[in-house]
């Protein structure tokens, strides 16, 4: 690629765009963050104006800012949203999916939706484009992508800026260097510098000869879009209990966003740091835990994370010390870190090491001079000057061999430990304001040590399989599933009517690995009913018309009320073991299911100690320890005041009265006669300190009825 074209305006690049790939724009932008919103609103309401163009997108996770579905709900959400998302701007086509409007001349694709956001949606459904993560890039192309656009992070200005993909290498690394290969025509790749990123170093960091255009206008600058840290319930500590202990020191951790996530960074810390308690914790639930799964000590090694996601989890085990192990894109290097024959700490059994492991010979050369430069293993004044080593004005030779040589090397040119090694590769981040504010004030060689990279690196091991091997030692892959059928395939995505609730993503790419990798095993997790309109049903079925992951790629399952070890057993014992971790309510059904089907004998009793799997039993296990402060609600902290959580759980009271008729005509009923004082700083954060009519006056009593 030649030096790009810098534009100041928005406005005056789309012009530009439009000029070079013509009337037809086939856009990519990346999932989630990294998308250059002012940008993308800009061509989009360019195309909308001018029927002669046609602007077809191709994205995913199209994030917009919450707002309330009733006057209630509104007025506590819009100054919440005000502080939290500051001057996000919300995507124009993303409105225009909702409400049905998308016009004739411009088509939306997805790969991958927020959760249930389109389901009764025909317009998403139907553009949906079902991929694997690692192939987005590849399906991008084939529907003949000609402009990418993104938004990057910069540091410095003019001839010294520095540019990074900062929240999304993870499919525009990929989208390059396919583009860079096809014979077809020109690839127009876009980046719009949005000075609130965080800077990302590493894979992350890219030359500015990688973008045709750059747009450097301030209308490209606004906040990230931060979601703040759910509330984490106990159902979701128990879940994340019992991940934590099938985590083994040393190993690769993969976990996904929100209360499960932190449920599970909770736990690990726990583990880490509060081993007794979390012992006691445990000893109360690992009845239902395989013995053989069970990791109950603390961190010695630490772990290394490797995650398409980089979550605000993933930073508070590492600020936590527990994310550590250090990974290097040196095989051989690495390969000797995992036998222990070289450690942390550089001395002359490093050097010993790596000439018995014929990865430097006998006469240094100059490309593995830099190479021990590159990990510290040598200082980095050290140079390579016509076959002998410089240090300042000392000289030596190069020959290791040679006994006096090897000891005056050993005693001068070696550093103090190894370098350049990453305790995290993520494909893409999204988090809390405190997530991205983390980021930007990290200190450099901390940040340094998280990789964020290609989605092709990290999903999956073709094309890099010696490293990812020798890396992803004892790997812990774990995602979220909806429903798990009693034979151990995994529903994560559509519901039996074909309509999508999220997408694939990267879960089979994980499952897969997980089967591939020595030592690795996948972990889906799920709660173990879901309640709608009053009626709960169990997420553990017999049968279910469409599945994610197929049951012989069946591993570990996990619901608050146990782990099911379902790998190289038989369909009978995995029957058994499911229905271990299945709700009691819901138990008598499925083994009738499965004795029907001849799945199971007739004669199977479930186990007496399986058969208290309820919510209440589950609530009085837990309970305690939340009392203690060892299971908060927010264990990361939240962007909610303590005024807006009691707000909130006046709000949820009258929501949930409002779906039960005759509970709401008894909340209707106390709220009109009696007369409460709540604090005037309730009303006045929801607006009620004036009153302006009979509606208002009616909503005030609702609120107030339910504080």
């Amino acid at each position: 690629m030649t030096t790009p074209m810098r534009f100041n305006s928005i406005e005056s690049c789309i012009d530009s765009v439009i000029s070079t790939v013509g009337n037809r724009i086939v856009l990519g932008i990346p999932l989630g963050v990294g998308k250059p919103n002012p940008f993308v609103n800009a061509l989009y309401r360019r195309v909308k104006e001018n029927p002669a163009l046609h602007l077809k997108l191709f994205t995913a996770l199209s994030l917009s800012k919450p707002k309330g579905k009733s006057d209630l709900e509104e007025r506590f959400l819009g100054p919440f949203v005000e502080r939290v998302f500051g001057d996000y701007p919300d995507l124009d086509y993303v409105a225009d999916v909702r409400a049905g409007t998308v016009p004739p001349n411009i088509e939306v694709y997805e790969f991958f939706m927020r959760t249930g956001e389109y389901l009764n949606n025909g317009g998403a459904q139907q553009h949906y484009v079902y991929s694997n993560y690692t192939h987005v890039a590849r399906d991008m192309l084939l529907n003949g992508i000609n402009v990418l656009a993104q938004a990057v992070a910069c540091e410095g200005s003019g001839d010294s800026m520095r540019l990074s993909l900062s929240s999304n290498p993870d499919v525009m690394l990929d989208l390059i260097d396919l583009a860079n290969t096809q014979p077809e025509g020109h690839i127009m790749v876009i980046g719009v510098i949005n000075r609130k990123m965080p800077f990302m170093p590493n894979g992350a960091e890219v030359g500015p000869e990688v973008f045709d255009f750059i747009v450097d206008d301030p209308a490209g600058t606004h906040d990230v879009f931060a979601p703040p840290n759910m509330k984490v319930t106990l159902a979701d500590y128990a879940l994340g209990l019992y991940a934590s202990s099938v985590v083994k020191d040393g190993g690769t951790l993969q976990i996904g966003i929100g209360s499960l996530g932190d449920a599970i960074a909770q736990a690990l810390i726990l583990r880490d740091r509060s081993n007794n308690d979390y012992r006691l914790i445990m000893g109360g639930l690992l009845p239902a835990v395989p013995s053989k799964l069970t990791e109950l000590a603390p961190f010695g090694q630490g772990l290394y994370g490797c995650s398409e996601m980089f979550v605000n989890g993933f930073l508070q085990l590492i600020e936590a010390g527990i994310i550590r192990r250090e990974v290097f894109p040196h095989a051989g290097l690495q390969r000797l870190v995992n036998a222990g024959k070289i450690g942390m700490h550089v001395d002359a059994g490093t050097l010993t090491a790596l000439r018995e492991a014929q990865l430097i010979s006998g006469k240094l050369t100059a490309a593995e001079v830099a190479m021990l430069k590159r990990f510290g293993i040598f200082k980095p004044g050290v140079e390579w000057e016509d076959g002998q080593l410089v240090l300042g004005g000392l000289r030596f030779a190069t020959d290791l061999d040679d006994a006096a040589t090897f000891e005056a090397i050993a005693q001068h040119c070696l550093g103090e430990k190894l370098t350049g090694g990453f305790i995290m590769h993520g494909g893409f981040f999204v988090g809390p304001r405190s997530f991205y504010e983390r980021l930007r004030t990290m200190p450099r060689e901390r940040l340094a040590k998280i990789n964020m990279t290609r989605i092709g690196f990290i999903n999956q091991l073709y094309g890099q399989e010696e490293i990812a091997r020798l890396q992803r030692r004892d790997a812990r892959f774990m995602n979220t599933t909806m429903m798990v059928t009693l034979l151990g395939a995994a529903v994560s995505d559509s519901l039996a009517s074909g309509q999508l609730v999220s997408g694939v993503g990267g879960q089979y790419n994980f499952v897969a690995m997980g089967h591939e990798l020595a030592g690795a095993r996948v972990v889906l997790m799920l709660r173990a009913t879901r309640t709608r309109h009053d009626k709960t049903e169990s997420n553990i079925v017999w049968n279910y018309a469409h599945t994610t992951i197929p049951r012989h790629l069946r591993d570990i399952v996990i619901t608050e009320y146990g782990i099911a070890d379902l790998r190289a057993q038989s369909d009978a014992e995995v029957i058994k073991r499911l229905l271990a971790i299945a709700d009691s309510r819901f138990q008598g059904e499925l083994l009738v299911a499965a004795v029907e089907n001849r799945k199971l004998a007739a004669d199977y009793v479930i186990p007496e100690a399986q058969r208290h799997n309820l919510p209440e039993v589950l609530e009085a296990r837990l309970r305690p320890w939340r009392e203690k402060g060892l299971l908060p609600d927010y264990p990361f902290g939240t962007d909610f005041t303590e005024d807006e959580l009691a707000i909130v759980r006046s709000l949820q009271k009258l929501k949930h009265s409002t779906e039960h008729p005759i509970e709401f005509m008894e909340v209707l009923f106390n709220s009109l006669v009696e007369d409460k004082n709540p604090p005037e700083k309730y009303l006045e954060r929801m607006h009620f300190d004036q009153i302006h009519g009979l509606k208002d006056w009616l909503m005030k009593k609702l609120f107030v009825g339910n504080l």
